[in-house]
């Protein structure tokens, strides 16, 4: 089942990579108390990911703060290790969180994976955005094509808050 407007997020364990190493981030750490929009890509690194999707986010970081949002992060399913070096390349390491669901725990635990072995890439995330507010998840656009990214963008993010 599909996770849906109106329910609490399962509880679930990140990993994000810092300076120090691997850091556990849990669904309560990130999102008890706060209003934070969480997007998904197939990959980091993969072309819609990486051309479009994130750079929107870290464009449009200060105008999602200037509307309430009090976090804003970026899931896929790839390892830590990945996550961080895209950070790092993007530009976005200390504005937004890269959580790494190395597992696709979260993302199952959502409804929002697909199957993408015959591309090459196995088991990822659909693409998708949702606001979040304590936990609860407030606004929800997912996207039928996992190679566009408007119905999940920062710009539509921006119109719903």
């Amino acid at each position: 089942m599909t996770i849906a407007i109106g329910d609490r997020l399962p509880k679930a364990t990140f990993k994000e990579k810092t300076a120090d190493g691997a850091v556990e981030t849990s669904t309560d750490d990130l999102f008890a108390g706060k209003k934070v929009v969480l997007f998904a890509v197939p990959g980091a690194f993969t072309p819609t990911c990486t051309l479009n999707h994130l750079p929107g986010y870290l464009e449009n970081r200060d105008a999602l703060k200037e509307r309430g949002v009090d976090e804003i992060a970026v899931v896929a399913v790839n390892d830590w290790h990945v996550m961080g070096a895209w950070a790092k390349h993007s530009g976005g390491l200390g504005k937004i969180h890269f959580l790494a669901d190395w597992d696709a725990a979260f993302t199952k635990a959502l409804g929002l994976e697909m199957d993408l072995s015959a591309g090459a890439l196995g088991l990822r995330s659909k693409r998708y955005s949702m606001l979040v507010e304590d936990g609860v998840v407030k606004s929800l656009n997912i996207e039928e094509n996992p190679g566009q990214a408007t119905v999940s963008s920062a710009a539509t993010m921006i119109e719903q808050l």
